[in-house]
Parts: C-alpha cells; sequence; structure tokens
C-alpha cells in the first residue's frame, strides 16, 4: 500500500491549502467550488453529509473510560509494535502519532507538548473515537471506510476545526489472517506537511505487520520446545492462547484451530472431538476418544444453533443468522467449496464485498477454528454437517 499524497506536484503548500478550504466552503454551501475534491474526498463527504454530521461545529465526541482504555491496549496486538513505532515516527517535531484499534479509537498518541495541546481541543486523545461517524472526513476513519491508506490536507476534512491540520493514515493489518488491526496515524499542522510524511507511515505500518509476525512466530517457536515431548503419547496439538497450532503428531489440521477455553471441548479435522489441557504459555489439544470424525448440526428453526457430538462430550453454541448463512454455502457447495468472489454474490448478490465476506469468514474461524477451511472456503476435511430448517 501506499499512502497517496494530498499535494500535487509542484504545488505551493500554504496556496493550495487555501484553496482545500475555500473548495470546502463553496461545495458545504452549494457554491460551485474553485477547484474539485478528489474522488475519496467526495465520497468521504457524501458519507458524513448522510449521516447529518455539522461542518461548521465540532461534532459529538465519544471516548472510552480509562479501565476500557487499558483493556484495548493490553489485548491489542499492535502493543508490540508501539515502542518501534516511537522510534521510528515519534520524534519528529510538530507531528502526533497517533495508533488506533479496529473501531477507530486512539489508544496510543505520541507528540510534543504544544501539538497535543492544540489536539486536546479538538478531542483528539487516547480513547476518543476518530471515525467519520463521529467527526467526519479524518485520514483515520476515512481510512478505515475506505480500506486504503488516506492523506488529507487542510479544507479536505470535513469539520472547519480540522482545517488547520494534515493527517496521514495507514490501515495495519494482521499477517496471520489479514484482519484489520487499527489504523497508524501520522497528523500536524498543515503547513508543516512534508512530501516524506506518507512514506513514513507506510514504513511504520510495514514495521508494525513484520513485528507482529515476529514476535508470533517467537511465541511459538517457545511453546513447540516446551510442548513438543509431550507429542510423543499419541494424536496432538500444542497450540496458543488463540489456536495457532506451535507442533501436532497424527493429524494435519493447518495453522490454526478454535481458541480452547478450560473445560469446552473442541473439533479438530482429524482428531475429531478434543478437550484442552493447559500449558505454561498455551493449550495441549487430545482427542477424547477414538473416534475421528466431526459432525456438525446447524438447527435453523429458531435462534441458529450449531451443535458438535463426539463421543461422550461435545457443545451447542448460538451462531449469527449471517455466519448460519455461510456455513449453509459452505455445507452445499461441497468439496469444491467458494471463493471468495462467489461467497461475496451469494451473501450480498454481487462479487464487491470480497472485503466483507472475508472478515465475516475470518470471525467465523475464530469460533470453528480448522472446522471452515480457506482456499477456497469450505467444510474442513472430514467435516459432516446436517442443516435442519425445523
Amino acid at each position: 500500500m501506499v499512502v497517496p499524497g494530498a499535494v500535487p506536484p509542484g504545488c505551493s503548500l500554504p496556496a493550495y491549502a487555501r484553496d482545500l478550504v475555500r473548495m470546502h466552503d463553496a461545495v458545504i454551501a452549494g457554491d460551485r467550488p474553485p477547484l474539485r475534491p478528489r474522488e475519496v474526498v467526495s465520497r468521504s463527504w457524501s458519507r458524513v453529509l448522510g449521516l447529518g454530521l455539522r461542518a461548521d461545529a465540532l461534532n459529538e465526541r465519544d471516548w472510552l473510560g480509562e479501565d476500557e482504555l487499558v483493556r484495548r491496549r493490553e489485548t491489542s496486538p499492535l502493543r508490540d509494535a508501539v515502542g518501534d513505532l516511537r522510534q521510528v515516527l515519534g520524534g519528529m517535531a510538530h507531528v502526533l502519532l497517533v495508533v488506533t484499534d479496529a473501531d477507530g479509537v486512539i489508544l496510543w498518541r505520541e507528540g510534543a507538548s504544544p501539538v497535543r495541546r492544540r489536539a486536546d481541543g479538538l478531542g483528539f486523545f487516547e480513547g476518543a473515537e476518530w471515525t467519520e461517524q463521529r467527526v467526519g472526513t479524518n485520514a483515520i476513519g476515512t481510512a478505515l471506510a475506505e480500506a486504503a491508506p488516506v492523506e488529507l490536507l487542510a479544507g479536505e476534512h470535513f469539520e472547519q476545526t480540522q482545517h488547520p491540520w494534515y493527517c496521514t493514515a495507514s490501515p495495519v493489518h494482521d499477517p496471520r489472517t489479514g484482519d484489520l488491526l487499527g489504523v497508524i496515524d501520522v497528523s500536524g499542522p498543515a503547513l508543516t506537511l512534508h512530501p516524506a510524511i506518507g512514506a513514513l507511515v507506510e514504513t511504520g505500518r510495514r514495521l508494525a505487520e513484520a513485528q507482529i509476525w515476529r514476535w508470533h512466530q517467537q511465541r511459538l517457536d517457545r511453546l513447540r520446545q516446551a510442548g513438543e515431548p509431550l507429542l510423543a503419547a499419541g494424536p496432538a496439538l500444542v497450540v496458543d492462547e488463540h489456536g495457532w497450532v506451535a507442533a501436532g503428531a497424527g493429524a494435519p489440521v493447518g495453522a490454526r484451530v478454535a481458541a480452547p477455553r478450560a473445560g469446552e471441548p473442541i473439533a479438530v479435522p482429524g482428531l475429531g472431538a478434543c478437550l484442552p489441557e493447559r500449558l505454561a504459555e498455551g493449550w495441549l489439544i487430545r482427542p477424547v476418544g477414538p473416534d475421528r470424525r466431526v459432525a456438525l448440526d446447524l438447527d435453523l428453526s429458531g435462534t441458529p444453533l450449531l451443535t458438535l457430538q463426539g463421543g461422550d462430550t461435545g457443545w451447542s453454541r448460538p451462531v449469527t443468522r449471517r455466519h448460519a448463512q455461510i456455513l449453509v454455502l459452505l455445507h452445499r457447495a461441497g468439496p469444491a467449496g467458494l471463493t471468495a468472489q462467489a461467497l461475496s454474490r451469494a451473501l450480498y448478490g454481487d462479487a464487491e464485498h470480497v472485503v466483507t465476506a472475508r472478515a465475516e469468514v475470518s470471525r467465523l474461524r475464530r469460533l470453528l477454528g480448522a472446522l471452515v477451511d480457506t482456499r477456497p472456503y469450505r467444510l474442513g476435511a472430514g467435516v459432516t454437517m446436517t442443516v435442519r430448517d425445523g
């Protein structure tokens, strides 16, 4: 991903910033602007105007309490990368380094005191939600809405109070799953925008994703060393807290199973119903009996209910109607499965919602692990399912 620059080559930054403010005022007033908004800006303004936000005032802000902010920081995969980001981006004068979660909530903010004080007046601080729905067109919220890097300058922001600023943002994705984790943003006074800012933000994004991958591999390596001796007793897996497989014996299940929970059986293709046993940094997953088959029952007569029965153990859990719909589609597709484009067409009537379809499957795999396979999307090998419509 490359962050597109907000300033055309050869333009005077002060003059162009003034033109953008005049453009904003003309568009909001319904007059003919001196220059047309860029497509990304036009799309965002259309979304924001449809929400009823005001351009001439601070729209209502929302921010988290301290306890929830701390919880989100502690559970964010980006926490491991913040230190490196501070070294690369946090020492620049006249800028703020901001890291959000996937909801657009600011989890970390670094910068010189004068810039932080100016940002405080906008509600641009830790715990605040900076989505388009809350604060209008801004690089963080618009990058989330567009699923792409965004740089905005002066009057390209919807709220007039943000016109003295530029902001450059890039979404960060989990290198293991592709899931959106949050946004890295660099913001500062509009007339301090430098052409290199976009490249620095892109460097920060790559650094964050590489750091997440590196820490993931290091954790799995430690768990593998500790757990491999336990695999000699028979078919089993050693997995981390989130179900990522560090080592296994007797079952080629791929990279991930469902996240284990104490006392709750999970289903693993090739192993059948299993019970997790706690290890120091993860879990040992072993089958509860000799039956390696995985049989699921999806009851659609009321709230969708998915049931696993294996040997003397099992579970039942409600699933969303969207997840039930995906399971039915994969059941009907059989071993051939569905591509992301085909799943998008089946769910939404077109192939334009591939990102949304992938996100839904990713959430479903967090619940079911390897029971749902990828490339193409299908039920895991050896998994059978009965669908009851009531």
